[in-house]
């Protein structure tokens, strides 16, 4: 398998295979209600709105990565069981005392999984999804270059 790098100015080093870069990445949410989800997503998390179609509505959670809020419709179904959205933070602790303040309900605080390297707690979006606030802890559990070390996958 040969891949070739690619530099984009905005997000640096991109990996492209057979001519398709991969660009960014959006997770995306069922609801019935989008209007009390693009809350939450919006004022409860505080994320950007970073493109409204009505219908559905994309939250900027970082560089090229975002959580999409979508209305139901045909075969696009609420089924938050078996999925979680992942968001990575220098500070879990703020994360978890902002959002406790402002009086969400959260089970568990904050606490390692030492078996991922992880610091972590989850919340609930209105629909049920899971929404993970994490910190990696060990420098080394994750390459966010790709599997090889040097940007390359193996």
């Amino acid at each position: 398998m040969i891949w070739f790098g690619i530099t984009d100015p905005l997000r640096g080093f991109i990996l492209k295979k057979h001519g398709a870069a991969i660009s960014g990445q959006i997770s995306w949410v069922y609801t019935q209600d989008l209007d009390s989800t693009a809350y939450f997503y919006a004022e409860v998390l505080g994320l950007k709105c970073s493109r409204d179609e009505g219908a559905a509505r994309i939250f900027a959670t970082g560089d090229n990565a975002w959580i999409g809020v979508c209305q139901a419709f045909a075969g696009r179904v609420v089924e938050p069981k078996g999925g979680m959205i992942s968001i990575v933070s220098d500070d879990v602790d703020a994360w978890y005392h902002r959002l406790v303040d402002i009086g969400l309900s959260i089970d568990q605080p904050p606490h390692r999984l030492e078996q991922f390297g992880i610091y972590t707690f989850l919340v609930k979006d209105p629909n049920g999804y899971l929404i993970e606030f994490q910190q990696f802890v060990d420098d080394t559990a994750v390459d966010i270059n790709g599997s090889g070390g040097d940007g390359f996958p193996e």
